[in-house]
């Protein structure tokens, strides 16, 4: 079975509140099958830098509405190292949505390379910041 690549994301949010401004592109991807959540944790990073993993179950209600919408398997891939190390990552005073999932796009590529005896080198995501900019310097070279 082939795999497409496996990413994953740290949304931070400030204060104690999670905005379900996510969930629906979060569900669009689903939807669309460019993507199957794999695993999604919400922790809370207390002032003194405790970190609280916070269950889906105890979400503020009208939070939890915005992530109903959001279907994937997910496995619990992240453990609680992984939870801590990310949660690390979180301002204090801030709730984050950590988020895996594999891309399903790339399923069929995945699957050409193998085919054909090839195999994957390198593999590095471009920061939004600098793929703007040099898209930006391209288009404005013309």
């Amino acid at each position: 079975m082939a795999v497409g690549p496996v990413e994953y994301l740290v949304v931070a949010f400030p204060g104690s509140r999670f905005t379900g401004a996510i969930a629906p592109a979060l569900a669009d991807a689903v939807a669309s099958k460019a993507a199957r959540i794999i695993d999604l944790t919400f922790v809370y990073r207390d002032d003194d830098g405790t970190i609280e993993t916070v269950e889906l179950d105890d979400l503020d209600p009208d939070d939890l509405v915005s992530f109903e919408r959001v279907e994937g398997e997910v496995t619990g891939m992240l453990n609680e190292d992984d939870i801590r190390t990310l949660g690390e990552s979180v301002p204090p005073g801030s709730s984050a949505a950590l988020i895996v999932w594999e891309d399903l796009w790339a399923v069929p590529l995945t699957e050409a390379v193998r085919a054909s005896g090839g195999q994957l080198v390198a593999h590095e995501r471009i920061p939004a910041g600098v793929a703007e900019a040099a898209l930006s310097a391209a288009g404005s070279a013309r």
